[in-house]
């Protein structure tokens, strides 16, 4: 029986470059990338609601139990089985996320959200997230298509986000990893990559799992 793979996390403000490192670090590792919301068709269908300027006005407490739902759906169908067979699951964004926007962004309870997520995963949580820090200059700087949603949130909400990222992270060393997201991307993908590895090890096989996507 293989043994149970990782679930690792990559997390950030706006333009904080975490999809592209997600997906550098998932090809690297052969693991399967993934993403929140979305993940799933069904995840898709709630990402598009969440993000499109379109809904309208979404109640903070609906917005968080959308997110909620995609994660239970994303878990059950994508992550878990992964997991189970032996497979390495890299994510950009997951239950940190819902804690940063929906907690400290909106001001949700953070240990309601917390229990929340928890029950929606079965207890699930990555066994190690990395946050990349990136100054809020040059996130904007890097952002170069239209905004959704939540991109479009006021600079105050995106602070607190921020401010609760690294919150998060200084309240559990063990399972978190800060990384410098500054620099051209192969430099920044070192980095991420020595964390993980002095963290998690390494697959076993990498090569002969190679990557997958959902």
């Amino acid at each position: 029986m293989a043994a149970r793979g990782r679930l690792i996390a990559l997390e950030g403000r706006e333009a904080s470059g975490k999809s592209t490192q997600a997906e550098v670090l998932a090809e690297t590792l052969g693991a399967v990338l993934t993403r929140e919301p979305g993940g799933t068709t069904t995840g898709e269908r709630i990402r598009a609601l969440l993000l499109d300027d379109d809904a309208g006005r979404i109640d903070p407490r609906t917005e968080a139990l959308l997110m909620v739902a995609d994660r239970a759906q994303h878990v059950s169908e994508v992550v878990e089985p992964a997991l189970a067979s032996g497979r390495w699951v890299v994510s950009d964004r997951f239950s940190a996320s819902l804690l940063a926007y929906q907690g400290f962004g909106r001001g949700l309870d953070v240990s309601e959200l917390r229990r929340l997520t928890s029950w929606a995963t079965a207890g699930l949580w990555p066994d190690l997230t990395v946050l990349l820090d990136v100054p809020p200059d040059a996130a904007a700087a890097r952002r170069s298509r239209e905004l959704d949603r939540l991109e479009r949130e006021d600079e105050a909400f995106h602070q607190r986000v921020a401010a609760g990222y690294q919150a998060l992270a200084a309240a559990d060393r063990a399972t978190w990893a800060v990384v410098d997201g500054l620099g051209v991307t192969t430099e920044v993908a070192g980095r991420v990559l020595a964390v993980v590895t002095e963290r998690l090890g390494a697959p076993a096989d990498p090569a002969r799992a190679g990557p997958g996507r959902t």
